[in-house]
């Protein structure tokens, strides 16, 4: 019954044959399971590298539950499966942070340690990492957008749900800052919770256009987002009167760039994050401290906020650097 589930669960992540047969945990020897938004797209098969990478390089067990769908209640029945094989550390990236709270509650509850990543807010976690502060990651857009944009025109702004807290956090920090430095530009709409399917940002994009035969810009803020979005532009010739920006896969998204359908934008390195779940988890299992001045690898020296661990390692988009980026296996 539970390897049924996993299997569906899986959807073709590799590293989720780990979790068919998950030994025993030990002090020594940690397990760690770490349940994303949705698996098989580049993003996080990306960020299933780093944790393999990590745990033969620390010797423990890690491994990457990937649903097949980017639905809150696939990713409570991946946690509830982890709870119950008793595994040591569980990680999450969650689509929904407040439908994830009893379940995560019950993890602790059960005295298993949580790590939550693009989730700054989550309540029942023990560590959350960022490499990204909000601040820094939401205004870095805006700048970026207002400049392009000379500071005039109307743009829209997708997140990958209305339920992401990290996305639209950082559509808050842009949006704020372009109303305070850029009071030529108007914000159409509100926002809309797309940018973690193609077809539906590319759907949302071909609207907008047609809604609103002056829109300049779109700022996509979730990995798929600025792929659908790019492919509208495309579609309906608009190469160089409608920017978009947004972090992407860099290997999914090169072509669009060199296209000049997708202007570029910034991200972090999803296998680098991969690679932080192991660590930190690692050192949370171990009983290790995290204080003020660690260094973690992977983050470096590290100030806690809270239970937040937030750095600005942020790597530039652009035409000149997505290919190595993309050769990178981003």
């Amino acid at each position: 019954m539970k390897k049924n589930l996993i299997r569906m669960l899986c959807a073709g992540v590799a590293a989720c044959a780990l979790a068919m047969n998950v030994a025993s945990a030990s002090p020594d020897k940690p397990v760690i399971g770490v349940v994303v938004k949705i698996g098989g797209i580049p993003w996080f098969n990306a960020m299933d590298a780093g944790i393999k990478k990590r745990s033969q390089e620390l010797g423990v067990k890690a491994f990457m539950v990937g649903p097949t769908s980017a639905d809150p209640a696939l990713q409570v029945r991946a946690i509830e499966d982890l709870i119950a094989q008793k595994v040591d550390v569980i990680g999450v990236v969650p689509n929904d942070a407040e439908v994830l709270e009893p379940v995560l509650q019950r993890a602790r509850a059960a005295g298993i340690k949580v790590i939550t990543h693009e989730s700054p807010k989550q309540k029942n976690a023990d560590w959350d990492f960022e490499l990204a502060s909000v601040k820094g990651f939401g205004e870095a857009y805006a700048k970026r957008l207002g400049e392009a944009l000379g500071g005039k025109g109307e743009y829209a702004v997708f997140v990958g749900s209305l339920t992401v807290p990290l996305h639209n956090a950082w559509a808050d920090a842009a949006i704020a800052y372009i109303k305070a430095n850029y009071p030529g530009m108007t914000l159409v709409g509100d926002r809309y919770g797309v940018a973690e399917d193609v077809d539906a940002s590319r759907k949302t994009a071909l609207d907008l256009m047609r809604a609103h035969p002056n829109l300049k810009a779109i700022l996509a803020f979730g990995s798929q987002g600025p792929i659908g979005a790019a492919r509208a532009v495309q579609e309906k010739q608009m190469k160089g009167k409608i920017l978009v920006l947004g972090p992407f896969s860099p290997g999914q998204g090169r072509r669009l760039v060199h296209d000049g359908v997708l202007t570029g934008g910034y991200m972090w390195n999803p296998e680098q994050a991969g690679e932080v779940f192991v660590t930190l988890g690692t050192m949370v299992a171990k009983g290790q401290p995290i204080k003020d001045g660690t260094n973690i690898p992977g983050l470096g020296v590290v100030h806690p906020d809270g239970h937040n661990l937030i750095v600005d390692q942020l790597v530039d988009l652009n035409a000149k650097t997505v290919d190595d980026l993309a050769k990178s296996g981003l």
